[in-house]
């Protein structure tokens, strides 16, 4: 038998039960649970953080059946962006230890994140065991478009690809009607060069991070981030004319 008490722990990290099922967390004890997972389900039928839900509840049962202290717990990140999600991961992960006083964990999940949640998880409880939940589909070209259909219908996905794309294709059509046809295909090329290195060394999530500071220093009436921001902008078109 296990010692200590086991938290039997399912990570939403693109928050889907709070952005689908309305849902706050973290969603502490085996009731609130099945509410959760129940509320999420008739929100999305088809999300595999379903099932990973409802596993997460089925080996705390198991534990339990078998005499062992256990808890269970939902936490979710941020659908939008990824770093503020990991921090409030981790922020409720530490709530929810003290509050349950567990000593090890058990990590249920759809598989989709693993290796950015794990680490996240390890710093705040030793994980005992992973249990990642696949759902079986029938691999089919009316689900492959079904499934293509419900990302690109995902604003996250969608601003992801349709907005590059759409903005390569429109400089092509530009420069094709101004009479560059073979500057067109450099730029389309350029272009989703550019979005691949910004999206590949996560500058996007840099960029995110800027903005809220900037906004966060603005509603508190502090003035130095701008100060500093301007000061760097104007050392660099400096040194920009001096060379020139």
């Amino acid at each position: 038998m296990t010692q200590g008490r086991t938290l039997v722990l399912s990570v939403d990290r693109d928050d889907d039960i709070g952005w689908k099922a309305k849902i706050d967390s973290p969603v502490v004890g085996r009731a609130a649970t099945i509410k959760a997972a129940n509320t999420l389900a008739l929100a999305d039928p088809e999300d595999s953080d379903v099932n990973a839900i409802f596993m997460a509840v089925k080996i705390y049962d198991e534990l339990t059946a078998r005499g062992e202290d256990a808890s269970i717990a939902v936490i979710a990140g941020n659908h939008l962006h990824m770093i503020d999600g990991d921090r409030r991961i981790a922020a409720a992960l530490e709530q929810v230890v003290q509050e349950t006083q567990a000593t090890n964990c058990i990590l249920v999940s759809d598989g989709a994140e693993d290796e950015y949640v794990v680490p996240i998880i390890q710093s705040k409880i030793p994980v005992s065991s992973i249990t990642r939940v696949i759902v079986n589909q029938m691999p089919n070209l009316e689900g492959t478009y079904y499934i293509l259909k419900k990302l690109f219908d995902d604003p996250k996905i969608s601003r992801m690809i349709f907005i590059p794309f759409g903005l390569a294709m429109l400089l092509y059509a530009s420069a094709y009607l101004l009479g560059y046809p073979d500057t067109a295909t450099f730029i389309v090329v350029g272009v989703i060069g550019c979005y691949l290195l910004y999206k590949g060394f996560g500058f996007d999530e840099i960029v995110h991070g800027v903005i809220d500071a900037l906004r966060i220093s603005l509603s508190r009436g502090k003035f130095s981030f701008i100060t500093y921001s301007a000061t760097i902008l104007l050392i660099i078109i400096g040194f920009t004319i001096g060379f020139t």
